[in-house]
């Protein structure tokens, strides 16, 4: 194979890791930055030892009716009173769009029974991903 073929194949793959740990570092740092709240804001109507899910959309968010509300609908009909949906509009409450650090729509955070935020989710998350994620906090 071409040495040059090689080289930029190498290139693209070095740019392709360092954008995939960069986004695990920020959504680490996300979750660190709330974990120690004792009551993140925002989870003030969470009931304790029930998980969570914190979902952030907007009205006019297409992919947030037409997909991420029935994957959380889908959960919620599965789990029932195991899980509990805070869904939060970032259009009327942007500073706590701001507090968690919600850059585009939709955005989840799962929330374990002690209200500390595990996992986050930028853009459409399929139901089974969030009931993975649920299942390895329980």
């Amino acid at each position: 194979m071409n040495p040059e073929i090689l080289g930029r194949l190498a290139a693209a793959a070095v740019i392709i890791g360092a954008g995939l740990l960069a986004f695990r570092v920020v959504n680490a740092g996300l979750l660190r930055r709330r974990t120690g709240a004792a009551t993140p804001r925002g989870l003030e109507s969470v009931r304790p030892g029930i998980p969570a899910i914190l979902y952030f959309t907007t009205p006019d968010c297409a992919p947030c009716r037409t997909v991420q509300r029935p994957a959380l609908a889908e959960l919620q009909t599965r789990l029932g009173d195991g899980l509990q949906v805070v869904e939060v509009d970032c259009s009327r409450q942007p500073d706590l769009a701001d507090y968690w650090g919600v850059l585009s729509v939709p955005t989840t955070f799962i929330i374990d029974a002690h209200g500390r935020p595990r996992h986050v989710n930028h853009g459409v998350t399929p139901a089974e991903k969030l009931l993975n994620q649920l299942l390895q906090i329980t």
